[in-house]
């Protein structure tokens, strides 16, 4: 059996003994247990991105409880204000002194832009889920970043919120003043419909392809998923969802004659960034994915709700269901949709309306 090595103290002062843990090892104890910690554990703690509080207890519901919903209104304006900080800096810049942006200095705006946007994020889903409690709650607790896994897990985060950053200033910056393009609404609806078919594709492929199942495997060893396990993978998924599907996605639109300026882009990967937290958190709120296509989607009934990735990781293991994660088009197109068990609409309570907050 392959295994990794721990070393753990013992408090009546006798030598370290080594304990094997398996290479898939979903432990996590490091939270509690500073006697772990390194450099990576002193960061990753210093995100404050956690899934729940210390201590503090998170509600546990049945099954069959009603589950409150969260308004789709509010989501779009959080993310909307959010895109729109780094600009106004930007803009206030340009204006005061007369100077455009080295690309070099829009990295560093709009990548801090990225990263701190998205920890935000995660801080409300916390404060949310102590509030509202997990999805499947009754009967599991939510994974956490393994204690073998802190420096991968934290790399991984850096490189999601970092690369596809680079792409867009590499590909789309010039110097200029912000501006979205009156294409935009066309643009943020179409983003998701054309990113999610590239991910679907592999992420399907992946289930179903013996040979691919070894780049995607890791991904599942969490089975409850929390916002930093988004991006926990192997180096091939990361670089296919971190960098080649966004690119693709970027240069599809563009042939469609799109302009798909950098501020486009940004605001379009905002969006992105938010699903892809939100669709790992398992907060117990009835939750659509925010996309200006939404309401045409959820009458087509292939609008996507956070239980559908969440379903996708408690049953997937080589074939599953639910392979999109912004929508489900391509699931519904390809009958790979799967019943949903508390966000069925008998289980919704529409009555019980949450307002994502904006800080």
């Amino acid at each position: 059996m392959s295994t990794t090595t721990e070393t753990m103290t013992a408090s009546s002062g006798k030598p370290a003994v080594a304990t094997p843990i398996h290479k898939d090892s979903m432990k996590s104890t490091w939270r509690t247990d500073k006697s772990q910690w390194r450099t990576a554990h002193h960061i990753l703690n210093w995100f404050n991105a956690w899934e729940t509080e210390l201590d503090v207890p998170v509600p546990v519901h049945a099954k069959t409880d009603k589950v409150p919903y969260l308004t789709e209104g509010s989501v779009h304006a959080y993310i909307l204000s959010h895109a729109l900080w780094p600009m106004a800096l930007q803009y206030a810049f340009v204006k005061l002194t007369g100077w455009y942006l080295h690309p070099v200095a829009a990295y560093l705006l709009y990548g801090l832009a990225y990263k701190v946007n998205a920890i935000h994020a995660i801080r409300i889903m916390r404060r949310l889920t102590h509030r509202f409690g997990f999805l499947d709650g009754n009967q599991y607790k939510r994974d956490s970043v393994p204690d073998q896994s802190v420096s991968k897990v934290l790399w991984s985060v850096e490189l999601t919120t970092s690369v596809r950053m680079f792409l867009a200033v590499f590909l789309a910056y010039k110097r200029e003043l912000p501006h979205f393009s009156w294409w935009l609404p066309v643009e943020l609806a179409l983003y998701s419909v054309v990113l999610d078919f590239f991910f679907y594709t592999y992420h399907r492929c992946c289930h179903e392809i013996p040979q691919l199942w070894q780049y995607h495997r890791t991904h599942h060893l969490t089975k409850h998923p929390v916002p930093l396990l988004s991006s926990y993978a192997d180096a091939e998924q990361e670089f296919i969802e971190i960098a080649l599907i966004p690119l693709l996605t970027y240069l599809t639109l563009k042939s469609f004659g799109l302009p798909m300026n950098f501020y486009d882009w940004f605001l379009c990967q905002e969006y992105i960034i938010f699903s892809e937290t939100f669709g790992h958190s398992g907060l117990r709120v009835y939750y659509t994915v925010a996309c200006i296509a939404s309401p045409l989607l959820r009458l087509l009934n292939m609008d996507l709700v956070t239980e559908d990735h969440d379903l996708h990781h408690r049953k997937g293991w080589k074939k599953a269901h639910n392979y999109g994660k912004q929508t489900r088009v391509w699931d519904r197109i390809f009958g790979s949709c799967t019943d949903r068990i508390e966000f069925d609409d008998k289980n919704v309570d529409f009555g019980e309306r949450i307002d994502f907050p904006l800080w």
